[in-house]
């Protein structure tokens, strides 16, 4: 392996397919710690990344160690040149531009980091650069933590650099922002779900916010300049980010029933060469029935709690197509938990053309029609991030709805 990432548990990991991005040929390699010692007496590569749980740990088999990474305590980029390693950190710059970019400031903020990890002293050392008025370290066994975090008060921005919400557990947060009146900010290392259940919340209390997708990129751009000694230009390192996004992000289709949800969505998928997922029909082959039979037989509160569940599974996957029922995200924790990962498209058809072959709550008398449509018309435009017309053929429907993805 020439160039690659080391880490523990790392399959998950888009490093790799950010590298690529910037013509790397990168791979993963996961090390269990007693491997630690004979891979870099080895030497086998000419640069790696560090990730969980040895960015602390590596620095005693490195030959020089940089001034950020010595004073951040945690190495997470190390270059072999002619067999000296030399260790590096480049989440510091990561953070930086992520915080700069979502328009948190720490300097003169007081400041709670959670962690107590590498990730967490970068984020530590990032707040010292930047002349926080107070840093303070939250841990469950330190001097602050998770019981008596609340008392700090005048708590201004706080960084998340614990795996805590992570996928699949993304129902979890360390903090109740709600108990901090003087927040301004929250920050997010974690990037899947692209938001965690402290980001939805941090924009529920209107404060700025982000996720660590942008300083995993610039921390990928930064280490690509390790590596090949030649700089990364901003433009590329954004260009980089909006596309690692847009394949992450779900394309979830919304909007009445018989709209053409299901269609356009295989359509979608096959133009754009991502999985396709269909509520309904998952509903359908686990039940061995149809949607209709299952309103019928067990009524409709059975056949929601059957959809919320489906909906939440589905929510945990990225860079899917998921076509959802009419009704789905006229449920709030549907349309929840879709939004973790989701672009929501919103399929507009006109009234007279939606089939109602199969569907139970979609009759064909026009005044009842009508009545379902605005019932659920405010719920589909206050959800919708698109909205796309079906009166179109499905190709072009389709192509539309591609081109933003």
């Amino acid at each position: 392996m020439k160039y690659g990432l080391i880490g523990k548990n790392i399959n998950y990991s888009f490093s790799p397919y950010i590298h690529s991005l910037l013509g790397c040929d990168y791979g993963v390699m996961n090390i269990e710690r007693g491997e630690l010692a004979e891979f870099f007496a080895k030497k086998d590569f000419s640069g790696v990344n560090v990730t969980v749980p040895y960015k602390k740990e590596v620095i005693k088999y490195l030959d020089k160690v940089d001034e950020t990474a010595l004073r951040c305590g945690a190495v997470n980029t190390i270059i072999n040149d002619n067999g000296v390693l030399t260790g590096y950190n480049t989440d510091f710059c990561g953070l930086n531009e992520a915080l700069k970019r979502a328009g948190i400031i720490l300097r003169g903020k007081n400041v709670i980091i959670c962690g107590s990890g590498g990730a967490a002293d970068a984020a530590k050392f990032s707040a010292e650069v930047s002349e926080a008025k107070s840093v303070k370290i939250v841990s469950r066994k330190g001097e602050i933590n998770y019981e008596n975090v609340y008392e700090n008060t005048d708590t201004e921005v706080i960084i998340d650099a614990t795996p805590v919400g992570t996928t699949p557990d993304f129902d979890e947060k360390i903090l109740d922002l709600s108990k901090f009146s003087n927040l301004t900010g929250v920050f997010d290392l974690t990037y899947n779900p692209l938001k965690t259940a402290l980001i939805k919340q941090a924009e529920s209390l209107g404060l700025r916010s982000d996720n660590g997708l942008y300083m995993l990129v610039k921390q990928a751009c930064t280490a690509s300049e390790l590596f090949k000694k030649a700089s990364v230009s901003a433009e590329k390192c954004d260009f980089i980010y909006e596309k690692v996004k847009k394949s992450m992000n779900n394309i979830v289709l919304i909007g009445m029933p018989g709209c053409g949800k299901t269609t356009v969505g295989k359509k979608l998928a096959e133009i754009t060469g991502r999985e396709f997922f269909d509520v309904d029909e998952i509903i359908e082959k686990e039940e061995k029935t149809t949607i209709a039979e299952i309103f019928a037989k067990k009524g409709e509160k059975y056949f929601r709690t059957k959809e919320k569940e489906t909906v939440k599974r589905l929510s945990l996957l990225t860079g899917k197509v998921i076509a959802t029922g009419g009704g789905s995200i006229t449920d709030r924790e549907n349309a929840d938990y879709l939004s973790r990962n989701g672009v929501f498209v919103w399929i507009k058809r006109d009234l007279s053309l939606l089939c109602s072959d199969g569907r139970p709550l979609l009759s064909d008398d026009k005044e009842e029609r009508e009545r379902l449509f605005s019932e659920r018309k405010p719920v589909y435009e206050r959800t919708a991030d698109i909205a796309v017309d079906n009166n179109l053929s499905l190709e072009a429907v389709a192509k539309v709805i591609a081109e933003r993805f």
